[in-house]
Formats: C-alpha cells, structure tokens, sequence
C-alpha cells in the first residue's frame, strides 16, 4: 500500500505560480511510477503529466508543456509539479497517483494504469 498525500494548492491570481507537492508513505518510492491529474468541475479526470521511478522520463499533455514541469526527489519521496503562467482555466482538483513500474524509464499516462491515489489538492485561478 502506497498512501499520497498532495499540498501546495491554493488560490491564485492569473499568472502567478504554484508547486504542487505529493508525499508517499513508502521507503520504496523509487520503484514507482508516478502521474498528475486533474478535475475541473462537471469534467472528466484529465491526465497531466508523468514521470518515471529514475525520473529521467517525463510525459506531458500538449496544453501544459512548457508550463507545468513534473519532478521528484526519490530521497524525500516526494513528486512535484511546478506550473507556471497559470490561467483560469487549470482550476481544477489536482491528483497525485502510483504504481509499481517494473522499469526504469517508463510513465503512465492512463488513470487505469495507477492503483494509488492521493485526495487531491485545490487550484484556483482568479482572472
């Protein structure tokens, strides 16, 4: 069992930052895959970015690239997204998962693929 705990969300103004942080309870973060997500009221779960156990591979949808960048420190079990330039329209609940990747370099970008999930963090993005 991998339990994710997400942080840093808030209400923002049009342009500003935020880092999103999720912290997993296992000593053997390392071995796991790890995705963001997100979910704007009345819309589906969005997949957003992934990166993978070494953290050498990352995925992003098209609408966020060179905005938000996802990391993670395998020291500190801990995954990031950075977003930048943020704008009304990432409001949304934002969702840290897991799994168990077998190698190194691979990501997952289907929520079925993850079997650990995190209760969210809120961003709010005022115009």
């Amino acid at each position: 069992q991998v339990q994710l705990v997400e942080s840093g969300g808030g209400l923002v103004q049009a342009g500003d930052s935020l880092r999103l942080s999720c912290a997993a309870s296992r000593r053997t973060f390392s071995s796991y895959a790890m995705g963001w997500f997100r979910q704007a009221p009345g819309k589906e779960r969005e997949f957003v970015a992934a990166i993978s156990r070494s953290g050498r591979n990352a995925y992003y949808i098209d609408s966020v690239k060179g905005r938000f960048t996802i990391s993670r420190d395998n020291v500190s079990n801990t995954v990031y997204l950075q977003i930048n330039s943020l704008n009304p329209e990432d409001t949304a609940k934002y969702f840290c998962a897991a799994r168990e990747a077998l190698y190194a370099s691979i990501w997952y970008s289907k929520a079925k693929d993850y079997d650990y999930w995190g209760q969210g963090t809120q961003v709010t993005v005022s115009s």
